[in-house]
């Protein structure tokens, strides 16, 4: 079944869009909120064009006279009017009219048909009504105005789109130029195989999140050309393991098959028997080490280590000297019981093969660890090899032989044991002889009950 092909998005795209939308709210408002502005000042009631409609004297006759009724005299331009009168009194009155121009901010508008008309009398009273009854004149200033607005308009609209422009044009020039390097990896990603390993992406010069990202991707390639080539190693191993048994035990048959007169069959089949074991324990041992490395998660279960060690000594059969060295309370880790318990006997295991006339076994608990020393008094382990003899099917000179050499998995057992429980195992020189196993747990602190 294929899979389905999707295209693959721009980052690059997308960045330079969400840029130049973000810049583009800000930019946007201000220059609306500035033809607003403009187009409030280019509709002033100053700059219109002021008309005095109508100029009028009324004659009032005097209260002590008796004359004519009152009368009213008006023109239609400003102007003085020499009138006077012994027995009269005039009073004059005016009304003065503008014309604003109603202006849209589209930027392809014709003249405005219709505007607002403001008037004021002579007690400064203020009128505003919308009109469509424009003067000529007012419709050719109207028409001015409003081609003022559009030439605004349509300069801020290019300003704003030459700005976000050159505003995208910037960001998509920096993120290509910030994503180069991780084109680089993704390219030099898509080129490394299983079977060139060898190979790392190019780390930038900069010190930025690009070269720690690069850094990054190098150390995870260095730890899983690592983990090739032990898995490798390891399989070959294994194999050679298996086959030097297997060789062995098909000689040893087909040696008393082809002289089954001549062969001692008990004996036969006891070394039969005993390379079936070794096989036995050896795909015992590869078995637990491949469950030990695939496991992640913590035990819940508490162990008493006095307890255990206590138990597996007593059990334990030996040709050497023995000796035990517990506290008397009890010592509690997080772990699983017999997953600890081989690792104490992997120990043991190791001790007895190398052990000239005693073993140790020594307990211990302070600031809050766990501290497990098995100790002999062989010919120790040299400083180099302290660290290469947990690795896989490692047998140090002395130890190759058949039967003392063990399978070569006991240490490495024994170390991913003490990992899987947040723990350590080292070797280190005690005294002038033998090598010491040091293994340190974490205690697991009870809590002391309440107080009333």
């Amino acid at each position: 079944m294929t899979e389905p092909h999707h295209t693959p998005r721009s980052l690059r795209a997308r960045v330079t869009a969400i840029a130049v939308l973000v810049m583009a709210i800000p930019i946007t408002t201000l220059a609306y909120f500035n033809l607003l502005t403009m187009k409030d000042d280019l509709s002033r009631p100053e700059l219109g064009m002021t008309k005095t409609t109508t100029l009028c004297l009324t004659r009032t006759p005097s209260t002590t006279t008796r004359g004519p009724e009152p009368t009213t005299l008006c023109t239609d331009r400003t102007g003085q009017l020499a009138i006077s009168s012994e027995n009269s009194t005039y009073t004059a009155s005016h009304t003065s009219t503008q014309f604003i121009p109603k202006l849209s901010l589209f930027p392809f508008s014709g003249p405005p048909d219709e505007g607002y008309k403001i008037t004021v009398d002579t007690k400064n009273r203020l009128l505003y009504t919308r009109t469509d009854d424009i003067p000529t004149e007012e419709k050719a200033r109207f028409d001015r105005t409003q081609n003022t607005v559009n030439g605004l308009v349509l300069a801020t609209t290019a300003t704003v789109l030459g700005m976000l422009s050159v505003f995208g044009a910037v960001v998509w020039t920096a993120t290509a130029r910030v994503l180069r390097p991780v084109e680089a990896i993704r390219r030099e990603m898509a080129d490394i195989t299983e079977h060139d390993l060898t190979r790392r992406v190019p780390v930038p010069r900069t010190r930025n999140e690009i070269a720690a990202l690069a850094n990054t991707v190098n150390a995870t390639l260095d730890r899983l050309e690592t983990a090739v080539q032990d898995n490798r190693r390891f399989v070959a191993d294994a194999s050679h393991e298996l086959r030097s048994p297997i060789a062995a035990l098909r000689a040893e048959l087909e040696i008393a098959t082809t002289h089954p007169g001549q062969a001692d069959w008990p004996a036969v089949v006891d070394a039969a028997l005993a390379d079936t074991h070794r096989l036995q324990d050896l795909a015992g041992d590869l078995l637990l080490l491949t469950r030990l490395d695939h496991t992640t998660t913590g035990y819940d279960g508490t162990v008493d280590l006095t307890e255990l060690v206590r138990d597996h000594t007593d059990r334990r059969r030996t040709h050497h000297t023995l000796d035990v060295d517990l506290p008397d309370h009890p010592v509690p880790v997080r772990g699983s019981r017999p997953l600890l318990d081989r690792l104490l006997g992997n120990l043991l295991d190791n001790a007895e093969r190398h052990a000239t006339t005693a073993i140790t076994v020594r307990l211990d608990a302070a600031d809050d660890q766990a501290v497990l020393e098995v100790l002999d008094d062989g010919p120790g382990i040299p400083p180099e090899d302290r660290e290469r003899v947990f690795d896989r099917f490692t047998r140090l000179d002395d130890a190759r032989t058949r039967d003392t050499g063990g399978t070569g998995l006991g240490l490495s057992i024994a170390r991913r044991i003490a990992t899987n429980h947040h723990g350590m195992l080292q070797v280190i020189q005690r005294g002038r002889g033998g090598a010491c196993f040091v293994v340190v747990f974490p205690l697991v602190l009870r809590r002391l009950p309440a107080v009333d």
